[in-house]
């Protein structure tokens, strides 16, 4: 019923400056192309928004809906696909070169229920100033790590070094 738009919304009522429209929808007994002022007279008559659905078309798009309601339904649909989305959550496991068998299979043990859940795991083995003489050693603690965890989750990379780190990723297997 306003000349109201919301900036980044659709287009409504005498903010339509194309001649045509093609009228979609419920409340539009015969749908088809009108022109744009008497688009609006309809609208007007119902006590309505003329809303720009597809402003892209040829002719653009348009309903005859109640706007607060439309913009209502779009936020609570954006909102259902966000929950909806599966956020992906990275653990770090950190390693020295010379990790001894305790630590290795309890740092394992977390690394099983990071990757259960469903979170990505980063094994990193960190080398402090003359520690990455044993890169071979480092690298070789990975790649165990990666085997004794394959049913569990996948490789993404091979260990890696980059800069005092050796860094590998693990992604969890899907379950069938």
């Amino acid at each position: 019923m306003s000349n109201r738009r919301v900036e980044d919304g659709p287009r409504i009522n005498n903010n339509i400056t194309v001649p045509n429209v093609r009228l979609v929808g419920d409340n539009v007994p015969n749908p088809g192309i009108f022109s744009t002022l008497e688009a609006i007279k309809m609208a007007e008559a119902m006590e309505l928004d003329l809303v720009e659905i597809s402003p892209n078309a040829d002719p653009p798009v348009c309903k005859i809906i109640d706007y607060q309601k439309f913009i209502y339904q779009q936020k609570k649909k954006a909102k259902e696909i966000k929950a909806n989305t599966q956020k992906v959550v990275i653990k770090e496991i950190r390693f020295g070169p010379n990790t001894d068998e305790h630590d290795f299979q309890f740092k394992l043990k977390h690394a099983k229920s990071f990757l259960e859940e469903g979170s990505k795991v980063k094994a990193f083995v960190f080398f402090k100033g003359r520690s990455i003489l044993f890169a071979d050693q480092g690298e070789k603690l990975l790649l165990r790590f990666a085997y004794e965890l394959d049913e569990y989750g996948k490789a993404e990379q091979m260990p890696k070094l980059e800069g005092k780190r050796m860094i590998m990723m693990l992604s969890p297997v899907k379950k069938k």
